[in-house]
């Protein structure tokens, strides 16, 4: 294979080092496989990278470049730490294989796309190239204990070493075991003292062999790795590679993840760990939990057939007392298993499985969902130790008949909606320093109480504060600058509010700024300038979709609610379309109460608001009214001889005073909401004492979805934007998967980009056409500098279909959809398309603007040209 892929080398190499005369004959050597040709490929690939690409090609990390290594054997061998990135296994896979050609792109294979250089995710921050499975399972078996840590006098009697080497040869000469708790002597202990004795066990001391324990990092004020004293299970080993990554940088992590690798799959076949049915225990209280609840049961059935509860009551029950039984025996099973039994472990570790799998394994499988996703009442008792009986398989059949046609709708729904991700921010680059805007997004309720719930650190970390962050009276971080790791910490702790810089702000009239996006998840740094930031956003959101479900579920009973989750929930936010189960929002501030008649509900908002007019009175003038008068709109308050007079401009009460008449005006809004009778008020509102309750404009009356396009109409667009990237957030977060929130914000960014024009004043727009902020802005500074009437207008939120298609470029919108609307459209109008993005530079053959491609990169570089023609360099001066 390497040899077909490096022929045209091989054969320059031949006739370079005169192993044959010409091109031809060294054709025929290579067909022949004659020796020296094996010897010529070894050096032609020692430092010439290879690409491997797995299909589908979900994010950019599914392509990446290796250094090749020639073996035996048919099939291409890969680290098994990549294979994450690739969602690649080893049951069949196949992969690509590209060989880099001209110097240039050789250049960007190794110092780009290397996966030695990809270690940190795009889409969160987080390692991409960390420990899984069998070194998971291998790591957590080293370091694990037998019995609690010993503690005070206890520690007296434990064998002590006075270096790491003799704990290494104790354990080879079998004195002391993996699991044995020990007393380690060591150099520096982490909090600072010198000659501590450190209570560990041999497996620990044998997984920090590999560690870079004490060495400096690349930063001086960075304290040195101190020795690893953990359990290490599948979250602690990526925690602690990304604290290799943030003190050592790439190359230092990738070696070390590499023996961290070699050392888990040693101590995982070392450990003997294999799955038995011997392995899986029965809780003995399982039997009684289940009879007393079908006792249980038997009585709701009982008060349903007397008439004293409804058929939707009756199941909500039932529902609820079998699922306490599932909990009951879930929690009987947890307690019967050992904790170094072999699949709990598995489990324990990360390595392989959940808790409800085991639960599934051992305890009952409890209830399952027909094909329309409501939860049939009558569970399934037997769990996959014991067998299923004929009707219990039947019941569980549903689930899974529904959960592989779900997977195959998934997969294409998925790649449809990271398509039309990528179409609408292809062109979002960072094309300048800083924008210069003053404006910021605020994260306010900062607690250390709500960042162990929500990911307040992963919000704040790494962006440019937009206001000055004062942590006791002194400046945390000053505006303009990033907010680092441990700044991020100390605010939480604080729980100071934040006013940062976001995409959704930046004022960059094409793509956005370094400052508004702030930094690069994949480097840790600050984003570069020619960083294609919307195609980066793009895959982060779609990469993960397939992960999503398909499913709507219904709230309860036959009478339920539809709310939709999982893949179709992304799609109808990020389409701005009205939402299924739409939720009624109040559009005022006031008092809520419900008014109950013959049947029928409907809520009534009041908004009552008390305002004063005040009108200056001269000396001359004569008062028409008293205190206490009930005055119109319009009606004359007072005269002078002239017949001057001074009318009220609002309806009220009149307050008189020898300088002025003041007018109270109590302004009443009152809006009503009729309920339909399937739909449930929010419990919080739902006051059956005829009580009033405060409610805000915006705020849900009724359990749904709140509509986007009524909550820009109500709200504005800067709630808009926070609504969309928090919902967008719930069901990536209910999935269990990390995506961080800037990329959701640069999709958001572009939907809200455009204003639609109301009155177009004299700008030369046209009312009710769809124009770009800076256009409409642009046009406003035009017509107010030549003296005439600015337009007004009102932000309209678009889906990603309608954002794409009404974006600048007309070759992009045309390779989008609807291709002859497009291209009729452009060419009836006489647009031009300036090639900003990345598709149409991509459809004309032409270098893409991102990266060195950039003119920002481009105009340096004919700087740099023109300085050195300027400037001859005199070889004489440079010796000296």
């Amino acid at each position: 294979m390497a040899l077909e892929l490096f022929k045209p080398f091989v054969m320059r190499e031949l006739v370079n080092k005169g192993y044959t005369t010409n091109i031809k004959s060294a054709k025929r050597m290579v067909e022949r496989s004659r020796t020296e040709v094996w010897d010529v490929l070894d050096e032609v690939i020692r430092d010439h990278p290879v690409l491997l690409n797995r299909a589908p090609t979900l994010h950019r990390l599914g392509i990446q470049a290796f250094m090749p290594v020639l073996v035996e054997g048919s099939a291409i061998q890969i680290h098994p730490l990549v294979c994450a990135a690739f969602n690649a296994d080893f049951d069949g896979d196949q992969m690509a294989v590209h060989v880099p050609l001209f110097s240039g792109a050789i250049a960007e294979a190794k110092n780009l796309m290397m996966s030695s250089q990809n270690i940190l995710s795009a889409a969160d921050g987080h390692p991409v190239v960390a420990p899984t499975q069998d070194v998971v399972l291998g790591c957590y078996w080293l370091t694990a204990t037998r019995g609690e840590m010993p503690a005070g006098d206890a520690t007296r009697k434990l064998r002590t070493f006075s270096s790491q080497n003799e704990v290494l040869l104790a354990l080879e000469s079998k004195v002391v075991r993996l699991q044995d708790w020990i007393r380690l002597h060591i150099a520096e202990s982490e909090d600072g003292s010198d000659n501590a004795l450190l209570v560990t066990t041999a497996g620990r001391v044998v997984f920090n062999q590999p560690l870079p324990v004490g060495k400096q990092p690349l930063e001086s004020h960075m304290k040195p790795l101190p020795f690893q004293n953990a359990h290490f299970d599948r979250k602690g080993l990526r925690t602690l590679v990304a604290e290799l990554y943030r003190l050592y940088g790439s190359d230092v992590t990738a070696s070390v993840v590499n023996d961290i690798k070699r050392l888990g799959f040693r101590y995982a076949t070392q450990a003997g760990i294999t799955v038995s049915a011997m392995d899986i225990p029965h809780p003995e209280s399982k039997w009684q939990i289940i009879r007393n609840t079908e006792k249980e049961v038997a009585d709701v059935e009982r008060m349903y057939r007397r008439g004293v509860m409804t058929d939707d009551e009756r199941y909500r029950k039932v529902i609820e007392l079998w699922q306490r039984a599932y909990e009951e025996v879930g929690n009987a099973t947890e307690l019967a298993f050992d904790k170094f039994s072999p699949i709990w472990m598995m489990m324990g570790s990360g390595a392989r499985g959940n808790i409800q799998q085991i639960r599934q394994l051992a305890g009952m499988r409890g209830l399952m969902a027909d094909p329309t996703g409501r939860i049939i009442d009558l569970p399934i008792q037997a769990n996959f130790t014991e067998g299923l009986t004929v009707l219990e398989y039947f019941i569980s059949t549903h689930g899974t008949r529904k959960g592989l046609a779900d997977t195959a709708l998934r997969t294409a729904d998925s790649g449809y909606l990271t398509r039309r991700l990528v179409d609408v921010a292809q062109d979002v680059i960072v094309r300048e320093e800083d924008c210069g805007t003053t404006n910021g997004i605020w994260v306010r309720e900062i607690s250390a109480e709500r960042a162990r719930n929500e990911p307040i650190y992963e919000k704040i970390a790494g962006r440019v504060a937009a206001e000055d962050i004062t942590v006791d009276r002194k400046v945390l971080v000053p505006a303009g600058t990033s907010i680092t790791d441990d700044n991020a910490r100390k605010i939480i702790e604080a729980g100071v509010p934040v006013k940062m810089r976001s995409v959704l702000v930046c004022e960059a009239r094409e793509g956005v700024c370094r400052t508004c996006y702030g930094r690069n998840l994949a480097t840790g740094k600050i984003v570069e300038i020619g960083e294609a930031v919307g195609v980066i956003a793009a895959q982060s959101i779609g990469e993960p979709g397939t992960q999503l479900t398909m499913r709507t579920f219904h709230t309860g009973g036959v009478a339920g609610v539809d709310i939709t989750q999982g893949l179709p929930r992304v799609e109808e936010l990020f389409e701005a379309r009205i939402p299924k189960g739409k939720a009624i929002i109040a559009e005022i501030d006031g008092e809520l109460e419900i008014i109950r008649q013959e049947g029928s509900r409907k809520v009534r908002v009041i908004s009552k608001e008390e305002f004063e007019v005040s009108y200056p009175l001269d000396a001359k003038m004569q008062s028409l009214v008293k205190n206490g008068d009930d005055v119109m709109e319009g009606q004359e308050l007072a005269h002078d001889p002239k017949g001057n007079a001074v009318r009220t401009r609002h309806a009220g009460k009149v307050h008189v005073s020898p300088k002025e008449i003041s007018v109270r005006t109590l302004d009443e809004d009152v809006r009503e909401y009729p309920i339909p009778h399937q739909v449930r008020i929010r419990p919080e509102l739902d006051r059956r004492d005829g009580q009033k309750v405060l409610i805000k404009a915006g705020q849900q009356i009724t359990e749904g979805s709140i509509s986007p396009q009524e909550l820009l109409h109500i709200l504005g667009k800067e709630a808009v934007q926070t609504f969309l990237v928090d919902e967008v957030q719930k069901v990536y977060r209910s999935q269990g998967v990390d995506i961080n929130d800037k990329h959701i914000e640069v999709i958001v960014r572009q939907m809200m980009r455009k204003v639609r024009v109301d009155s177009a004043g004299d700008t030369g727009l046209l009312p009710g056409e769809i124009v770009s902020q800076w256009e409409y802005e642009e046009g406003n500074a035009r017509a107010l500098a030549e003296g005439g009437e600015p337009a007004t207008a009102q932000t309209v939120l678009l889906g990603l279909i309608k954002a794409a298609l009404n974006t600048t470029s007309w070759l992009s919108a045309a390779s989008f959809q609807e291709t002859t609307r497009v291209l009729t459209e452009a060419a009836i109008s006489g647009k031009v398309d300036r090639l900003r993005g990345l598709k149409e530079n991509v459809i004309i053959g032409k270098l893409i603007p991102a990266g060195t491609g950039l003119d920002y990169y481009k105009k340096q570089r004919e700087q740099a040209a023109r300085i050195l023609e300027e400037e001859p360099i005199d070889l004489e001066t440079l010796s000296v």
